[in-house]
């Protein structure tokens, strides 16, 4: 019998690849990699802000990163990103997380197009989670875990112009793993690795701009 997390990893992930399948199947488009606006490559930043946390005590997380994108066709982009994350537990410990991830982007609907103001997106994918939480006042009384997680929601392309994009999106992501617990003590600061694993979430909204540097295949 499978782990109650493995068996959630196959669930998103079949629930995903039907939910982006039709992303090959309009017709008049062609096969994917030679459909309209396939091929771009595109270098950004990002800022984001972690919400609900479940750790007690734990407050709004805020980070900083950069990713960048291939747009493998006309309605199906990849996201490839990095995260550093950092929020307050209390007023007595600290915790960073650190995600590398990425995530597939399908534009529905019945047009796409670069040009206009607005480009909504469905957005899904996997990350992989490096955590640390320490006592403010004392670095070495730490304890750190790696996790991984999936995260979906939705978000929308602010076009620029079409080769420059803001981006605004938001989603639910889900950890997979060990937590870690911390919590104040008459005269110390007890911070561990639970014993147990448990799938836990939290809310991600990402602010990102990006430019599209090179065509690398397709048609103009």
């Amino acid at each position: 019998m499978h782990p109650y997390w493995f068996r959630w990893i196959i669930f998103i992930t079949a629930a995903g690849a039907a939910a982006l399948s039709p992303a090959t199947s309009y017709a008049g488009e062609g096969s994917l990699f030679r459909q309209e606006n396939s091929g771009w490559f595109s270098l950004g930043t990002r800022n984001t802000l972690s919400l609900f946390n479940e750790m007690p005590e734990e407050g709004m997380g805020v980070g900083i990163g950069g990713q960048f994108r291939l747009q493998l066709g006309k309605r199906l982009n990849t996201e490839w990103y990095f995260d550093y994350l950092t929020s307050e537990v209390g007023d007595f410990a600290q915790r960073n997380d650190y995600h590398i991830g990425w995530s597939v982007m399908y534009y529905p609907g019945k047009h796409v197009d670069f040009s206009r103001l607005l480009q909504p997106y469905l957005i899904l994918g996997h990350c992989f989670d490096y955590t640390d939480v320490f006592e403010k006042d004392n670095r070495s009384n730490h304890a750190d875990r790696l996790s991984m997680a999936t995260q979906g929601g939705i978000g929308t392309h602010f076009n620029i112009t079409r080769a420059l994009d803001v981006s605004l999106s938001g989603q639910y992501m889900v950890h997979f793993g060990k937590e870690v617990a911390a919590d104040k003590q008459v005269g110390h600061t007890h911070i561990e690795v639970e014993d147990h694993t448990h799938a836990g979430g939290h809310v991600l909204l990402t602010v990102s701009a990006n430019y599209k540097f090179v065509r690398l295949w397709g048609r103009e």
